[in-house]
């Protein structure tokens, strides 16, 4: 082979890796508008709530007059300390909720707009679980028959871990994306048992001086003969049409030669398929050596 023939493939190969990242933001898109409504109805519910117990009180105050000494008609104390607290509980509903679209937002925007390999201080509790959902919600959109339980074990106290964010956003993307379709697969296939439940287990913590992600699916699994190539550029066990083959192998270059981490994958056909990385918490990529942990 050639050096122009070496260059053409380089470059197809890279401009399939931009596509691969377009179709990831695509996919996103149903996602976000489903994670976003959900807070924003909160927002929305409880503050006509409010208004309504707003309305009440202020009638019942008004009916007073202007003797300070008053006592409000049918609206004993205790009632009244009620509708406070129905207040004050969801004035709180609406700041957290509030705060919970923009975060989304903020995340997305760190996703599609962050700088090139720029390693951040990252909570990685708060970006995994904004991923996880935002592909679960992705999934959802595609198919509305499709359901999943989602199991999260989130360690409390992980310290803040330098990555680059899009990319780790991607990789928790990639690996749900896989669980999603292998549930599914699963629950819609020939034989499959009536009281199977899709499920989906998420964890991460703490192991040594490494964070430790797992994402594991009951789904159909992977065979022994194939599962050393997974990680290959363009290898997909999906039908023709409904992969690229580029998800694992873009996921283990984010890992491995990004993060100066690990990725491995653990199944058994029919029953699950459990993947597993670990990221330096103190770092040690091409980036350079960094502690990041706050002591």
């Amino acid at each position: 082979m050639n050096d122009d023939s070496k260059k053409e493939i380089a470059r197809l190969k890279e401009q399939v890796g931009k596509q691969e990242k377009m179709a990831s933001l695509g996919m996103l898109s149903a996602g976000i508008a489903h994670e976003i409504q959900n807070p924003l109805n909160f927002v929305i519910n409880f503050s006509r709530l409010s208004v309504r117990l707003l309305q009440e009180l202020s009638e019942a105050v008004d009916s007073l007059g202007d003797d300070p000494s008053a006592v409000i008609p049918g609206k004993p104390m205790e009632e009244i300390r009620e509708i406070i607290s129905d207040l004050s509980s969801n004035i709180g509903k609406i700041e957290e909720n509030g705060n919970r679209a923009s975060g989304i937002v903020k995340g997305i925007l760190l996703y599609s707009r962050g700088k090139e390999d720029e390693m951040v201080p990252t909570d990685l509790c708060a970006l995994t679980k904004e991923y996880v959902w935002l592909s679960y919600h992705a999934a959802r959109a595609g198919n509305k028959e499709f359901n999943v339980k989602i199991v999260e074990d989130y360690q409390q106290g992980l310290p803040p871990v330098c990555v680059i964010p899009q990319d780790y956003s991607r990789v928790v993307l990639n690996l749900m994306n896989n669980a999603c379709y292998a549930v599914f697969a699963k629950a819609s296939g020939a034989g499959c048992p009536a009281a199977y439940e899709p499920a989906i287990r998420i964890s991460l913590s703490r192991k040594g001086d490494d964070v430790e992600l797992a994402v594991e699916d009951n789904g159909t699994g992977i065979d022994g003969c194939v599962q050393a190539s997974v990680f290959e550029p363009f290898f997909t066990t999906k039908p023709i049409g409904e992969g690229t083959g580029l998800g694992l192998s873009i996921t283990r270059t984010i890992v491995e030669k990004k993060h100066g981490g690990t990725i491995r994958l653990e199944s058994s056909p029919g029953e699950y398929s459990r993947f597993i990385i670990t990221l330096p918490i103190i770092n040690r990529s091409s980036h350079g050596i960094e502690n990041i942990e706050r002591r």
